[in-house]
Order: C-alpha cells, then sequence, then structure tokens
C-alpha cells in the first residue's frame, strides 16, 4: 500500500511537471511570432495567491526559467525551448518508468498473496493430519 501511494504521488507530480512544461513550450511558440513583430504582447501574470497584473511585454528574444530552488535563469528563446523539450522527455520517461515500477509491484503483491495462501492451505492440511493422526490414537 505504501509503495502504491509513493507511486502515485510520483506519478501525480510528473504528470503535473508535464502539463506545465508543455504550457510553457505552447507560450515560448506564441513569443516566438510575436519577437517577429514590433506589436507588444498582453499578458497577465500572477502577483500573489490569486492577485493577477496585467503587463504589456514587448517583443523579445530572452527569457527567464524557474529552474527550481529559488533560481531563475535567462535563456535565448530556442535555448529555453531545447530545455523544456529535454526535460518533458525526461518527465515522459519517468512516468513511463513509474508504470513499469508500479506494475512490478502489482505482480509482486500478487504473487506474496498467493504463496501466503498456498502455506495457509498448507498448514490448515497439516493440521488436520495431525488431528486425524491423534484421533485415532
Amino acid at each position: 500500500s505504501t509503495a502504491k501511494d509513493i507511486t502515485l504521488k510520483y506519478t501525480i507530480i510528473y504528470n503535473m511537471k508535464k502539463y506545465k512544461i508543455k504550457q510553457m513550450l505552447e507560450i515560448l511558440k506564441y513569443m516566438q511570432k510575436k519577437k517577429e513583430t514590433t506589436n507588444s504582447m498582453e499578458t497577465r501574470f500572477l502577483l500573489a495567491d490569486n492577485l493577477y497584473c496585467k503587463a504589456s511585454v514587448p517583443p523579445t528574444d530572452k527569457v527567464c526559467l524557474w529552474l527550481g530552488a529559488n533560481v531563475m535563469l535567462e535563456y535565448d528563446i530556442d535555448k529555453a525551448q531545447t530545455l523544456l523539450e529535454k526535460n518533458l522527455s525526461t518527465a515522459t520517461k519517468n512516468i513511463d518508468a513509474l508504470k513499469e515500477d508500479l506494475d512490478f509491484l502489482r505482480d509482486q503483491f500478487t504473487t506474496t498473496e498467493v504463496n501466503m495462501a498456498r502455506v495457509y492451505n498448507w498448514d490448515v492440511k497439516r493440521r488436520n493430519k495431525d488431528d486425524s493422526t491423534k484421533s485415532k490414537v
């Protein structure tokens, strides 16, 4: 049960990462289209919990990505897209590995349950045999 819970937790985490990365890739594609024009891009960003702010972003070829652990780095849009595609690939591979691990664990649980049932049945037969030999004496 604990292993299933852990696997489920990480599957959810990687699926959320995958979703966020796909969103960021869509935004980057939009920014690439906009950088070829002179029009500013209108957007909203999260300022605080449930508080958004409007912004007008001029065409740019740079983006900043949060890498985690309070680290933000500036990238060219093309390099950012490459990094995000690599991260998406890694997240997909991790989800696949988690699914394989979960399948393996399910097989192991089933095998263990079957073996426990066999041992229990063997013990019941042994006790019945012992009871029948005691009653004969």
